[in-house]
């Protein structure tokens, strides 16, 4: 008998948002539920694609030129896509990812102008049709994720900087890139307000997640 196929469900938003966290939660909700559940993220996700996330999350941000960043980006994509996240959703499990290619849009081409066509190229040519299931989408200013990230990093002591040293301008254009994202596609994608309580969004997120269940 073939498993039912599982459910794609992505976290997106700007730096300092939360959705890391409430990835986790959602990931130990559906567990409770009784679901097979695959908590990921990206870039990386599989050994490969944790390799390039190395090469894109350090450094400055004059690291690399806006093409190089985009397919670096869609080299590990290509590596979680066919060796996690796919097959685990043929296998019947939730996937729970923490960014998905809708960070690219966002990232690579409303931060960094790159041409929206050429990147809904890329996502045909790596993932095919297949679209997250749902998205959640958090809101948040970018100016207070910002300060959100700094404290994060200086609390982990963590070098994973990289896009939190761009400028506040592009963090802006991220920001309305990723507004722009989920009007133009309510089906899919959910705004959260990210001002709210952890406790709010886990159960907004609960709440919302039923539908997808039934």
């Amino acid at each position: 008998m073939t498993p039912e196929q599982g459910k794609f469900i992505t976290f997106e938003g700007g730096e300092g948002a939360g959705k890391s966290t409430q990835a986790k939660y959602l990931a130990e909700y559906l567990e409770q539920q009784g679901h097979k559940v695959i908590l990921t993220r990206e870039p990386g996700g599989s050994p490969g694609a944790e390799l390039i996330r190395g090469l894109l999350v350090t450094g400055g941000a004059d690291k690399w030129s806006a093409e190089a960043e985009l397919l670096l980006m869609y080299a590990a994509r290509a590596d979680h896509w066919q060796k996690r996240i796919h097959p685990a959703l043929e296998q019947g499990y939730w996937v729970i990812c923490d960014r998905f290619a809708d960070s690219s849009v966002a990232y690579q081409g409303y931060g960094r102008g790159i041409d929206l066509e050429f990147l809904t190229l890329l996502y045909k040519k790596t993932v095919g049709d297949r679209k997250p299931d749902r998205t959640y989408i958090f809101n948040i200013d970018p100016h207070k994720g910002l300060e959100r990230a700094s404290k994060r990093s200086v609390d982990g002591n963590k070098n994973e900087d990289r896009f939190e040293s761009f400028d506040l301008s592009f963090h802006e254009r991220v920001h309305q890139g990723f507004l722009t994202i989920a009007h133009q596609d309510t089906d899919r994608c959910l705004i959260v307000d990210a001002n709210q309580s952890m406790q709010q969004i886990q159960d907004l997120i609960c709440q919302d997640i039923l539908n997808l269940q039934s």
